[in-house]
């Protein structure tokens, strides 16, 4: 119940719409089924892009041309990335959140998400066809200005760190969420687990145990970890480790 309160409040702000203003509960019905649709067709195409990032740009790369020591070449090159963008401004958070991981500096992912939202060449080319070229061009200008002076300002205040243990404190809530079993009957003892995953999975000299994950120190809690669980759960040769949701 926790988890979906703001989605029950959410249903309950409808129901009361529908019983006390009918036409108002109807338009946000509509209105909501329209967004719902936008991101069944944007979302998938962003998670697979997402999924790309993590695979195929290497994070040196990030790093030297977007990370903290990039200077003007990488403010440039995140106002090219966040205007050549296509899709709505939410498109963006997913993608920041991988280059983050892959190590892109505060200040360049303010100004990408910045530039996403305001600056995307489609939406200039048609700024400039019904406000006119010197409006859009001026506007376009005084806009870059202002998107780099708040990254820079983001930098100051809003320290990497904080938001890399806010990512590793999400993933680790995800990860504790699941629970793992060994399956006694058809474990072989082969010790595969034990070897891929020390800090895990343990041998007593009877059977293989494994801790609680809420036990395992925070700090070791991060995409790697969730990777090498899901590779070990994998590799067993006779699927005898299970993990599945904890729905306590």
């Amino acid at each position: 119940m926790k988890k979906f309160r703001l989605l029950i409040f959410v249903a309950i702000l409808y129901v009361g719409l529908l019983v006390f203003f009918p036409a108002k509960g109807q338009e946000s019905l509509f209105n909501t089924w329209y967004y719902i649709k936008e991101m069944l067709e944007i979302m998938p195409v962003i998670l697979v892009l997402t999924a790309l990032i993590e695979v195929w740009v290497p994070k040196p790369f990030i790093e030297q041309h977007l990370g903290e020591t990039s200077g003007l070449k990488g403010n440039v090159m995140s106002i090219i990335l966040g205007s050549i963008s296509a899709g709505p401004i939410y498109a963006a958070f997913p993608i920041s959140l991988s280059l983050i991981k892959k190590g892109i500096s505060i200040e360049n992912i303010v100004i990408i998400i910045s530039a996403w939202a305001v600056v995307k060449i489609p939406m200039l080319a048609n700024e400039a066809k019904f406000l006119g070229l010197k409006f859009m061009s001026i506007r376009w200008v005084c806009t870059v200005i202002a998107i780099v002076i708040m990254g820079r300002i983001a930098k100051r205040f809003v320290s990497k760190n904080d938001v890399l243990e806010h990512i590793k404190s999400q993933e680790h809530e995800h990860l504790v969420s699941e629970k793992i079993q060994i399956n006694e009957k058809t474990c072989v003892k082969c010790m595969l687990c034990v070897k891929a995953m020390p800090e895990l999975f343990e041998y007593n000299g009877k059977m293989l145990i494994t801790p609680l994950l809420e036990e395992i120190d925070t700090k070791l809690i991060d995409a790697d970890f969730v990777q090498r669980l899901r590779d070990t759960v994998n590799r067993c040769p006779i699927k005898a480790i299970e993990m599945q949701l904890n729905l306590e």
